[in-house]
Formats: C-alpha cells, sequence, structure tokens
C-alpha cells in the first residue's frame, strides 16, 4: 500500500476527476460565439458509432491495484483488455442540464445523502461522485448462425457529462460549451471543501470519453478470436428495484435517468474481431499503432492529463 502525506494527497484530490476546463480540449475547437442555457425544448442523446468504430483496440497491459481494479472489480495483473472511446452527441433542440451534483446527493446540504434524488452515488476509493445509468456497454459474440451469444458487461461505472467537443452529428453547435466542471463533495480528512460541479451536455455538443480512461475497456482474457458485436446504451432503460429512483419513463414504462425527446436511439453499435493470441505492443484493431501511455495505469483520472476526460 502507497502511504501518501496529507499535502500531497490534498494537492492531487484538488483535481480529482475534474476534468473541467483546463483538461478539455483546446480552445481552437470551440466556437467564439457566447452561450446561454438553452432549457426550451428537449435534449437526445445518441452514440456516435464512427468514433466507436475507429477507436477500437486490443492490448496485453498490467492492471495495477487501485481504484481502476477496486471500482471495476478487475483482479490486478496481467489481462488482455478491449478498450474503446464513447462519444455521446446531444443532438436535440436543448441542453441535458444536470447541473451541481453536490445539490443532487445531498440537496440540504447537511452532510446526510438521505435526501439523494439518486442521479448520483459516491466512489469511495476516488472520493468523488459517479452518475448513475449513463451508459451501458456491452459485448457479444457473434454465432455461426449470426444470433448473438451471452452479454460480457464492461466494468465502466462512473461517469460525468461535461461539453467536451461540438458534436460531428447535425445540429451544429450554435453556442461555445458552458459545462465543464464535474464538482466534488467535501473531504473533510483532506481538509477540502466541497467544489460546485457544473455538468451537462449542451445542444450540439458532444460528451467523450477516451479509450485511456479508467474503465473504457472489457477484460477478454478468455474470449476466443473471432466475430463480435460492441453495443454501447446512452441513458439506457431499467426496470427500478425496490427504494431506486426512477426520474423519466419512456413510452413502454421502462426507467431513464435523464430525459429525452427520444429513448429510441440511443444505441450505437459496430461489429469487430477479436485476434488470436497476444496483440503486439502497438495494439492491433483501428485505434492502435501507438504503445498504451503510462497514465493509464494513474489511480485518478487526473494524474493523466488528458485534454479531453
Amino acid at each position: 500500500m502507497r502511504l501518501v502525506g496529507k499535502a500531497t494527497l490534498a494537492l492531487a484530490l484538488l483535481c480529482a476527476c475534474s476534468r473541467d476546463a483546463t483538461d478539455i480540449r483546446s480552445s481552437k475547437l470551440n466556437p467564439s460565439f457566447g452561450h446561454e442555457t438553452d432549457l426550451e425544448g428537449h435534449a437526445d442523446l445518441i452514440v456516435d458509432a464512427h468514433i466507436l468504430g475507429s477507436s477500437w483496440v486490443v492490448y496485453n497491459e498490467t492492471i495495477f491495484p487501485g481504484c481502476t481494479a477496486e471500482e471495476g472489480d478487475v483482479t490486478p495483473g496481467e489481462h488482455r483488455t478491449l478498450r474503446f472511446s464513447v462519444n455521446t452527441p446531444n443532438i436535440g433542440t436543448a441542453d441535458m442540464m444536470v447541473g451541481d451534483p453536490n445539490r443532487h446527493y445531498d440537496p440540504n446540504g447537511d452532510g446526510n445523502p438521505s435526501d439523494s434524488d439518486g442521479l448520483f452515488e459516491m466512489a469511495t476509493c476516488h472520493g468523488h461522485y459517479h452518475f448513475r445509468n449513463y451508459a451501458r456497454y456491452e459485448l457479444y459474440p457473434i454465432l455461426p448462425n449470426g444470433s448473438l451469444g451471452p452479454v460480457v458487461h464492461s466494468a465502466k461505472r462512473g461517469f460525468c457529462m461535461l461539453d467536451v467537443s461540438p458534436g460531428r452529428a447535425d445540429p451544429a453547435p450554435t453556442k461555445s460549451w458552458f459545462y465543464r466542471s464535474c464538482g466534488r463533495p467535501a473531504l473533510p480528512h483532506v481538509n477540502l471543501p466541497a467544489r460546485a460541479g457544473n455538468q451537462g451536455i449542451s445542444a450540439g455538443w458532444a460528451d467523450e470519453y477516451t479509450k485511456w480512461l479508467a474503465g473504457q475497456f472489457f477484460v477478454v482474457d478468455n474470449l476466443p478470436g473471432g466475430a463480435y458485436l460492441l453495443r454501447v446504451v446512452v441513458n439506457p432503460a431499467f426496470v427500478a428495484t425496490a427504494g431506486e429512483p426512477c426520474p423519466h419513463t419512456d413510452p413502454q414504462g421502462f426507467c431513464h435517468m435523464l430525459p429525452e425527446s427520444s429513448y429510441s436511439n440511443n444505441v450505437g453499435e459496430i461489429r469487430i474481431t477479436l485476434p488470436e493470441g497476444r496483440a503486439g505492443k502497438k495494439g492491433w484493431g483501428p485505434g492502435g499503432g501507438e504503445e498504451l501511455p503510462t497514465y493509464v495505469n494513474a489511480d485518478t483520472d487526473d494524474q493523466k492529463k488528458q485534454p479531453n476526460k
């Protein structure tokens, strides 16, 4: 176990997983016109299948003890992983506005989350919030008869919605980014107060999780080479269990965490081929060609210094 001094830990947690404006892509991608929050109309999230299809890559890598292993329920050690990037544009007529997670997790600010609305949960390892049920990652073997075999789920659990880049799909953004702060709860053990967040996706903008981030992979150690279907569902439908919130429902009566004008276009999927044997140092697949960056083994996303989450 690593021992970290309070001062060092406090400094690290000040920016841990913030993914604020300093961590987002350079301003050359940002329109120069101003932004006004637009809540007239309806948001509509989709999955950019092109980015999904061009980013996936298989690696042989070492997953070290830490939050990636703990929160993903992955045994530390050598693994074969299928990494991929997920881009979710808002093609609707209004912003998908979430705001400050502190106000969702503990609305009255008394330190007791019993009044939470259920949108966020605490990630105790990282000491930050996770948005619940934002996306679901699934991998299916394609059987010889064309049907799908048993599903494999990704370990990805934590999400934070931000304006990362202008969406590739219509409509093009007519305003600059606005949502770029995940927020953080108070951390009394290192004398850090809560930090207000501002989460959401503006109309015309997209959130993106690059393949290097924690949880952006499937562990495919025991899967044979061959054809597979990689499916990503944003704002997925679910059936609420006892005591679980169901903020919004679709026409079929299923629950969703976020309101949308349409729940019928939330799926992006591509057909991939897993290789037989080892993938090589630079990976195997359209997203390969470079060795794994050293920061993929960092315990917190702030150590990765990614330009866009």
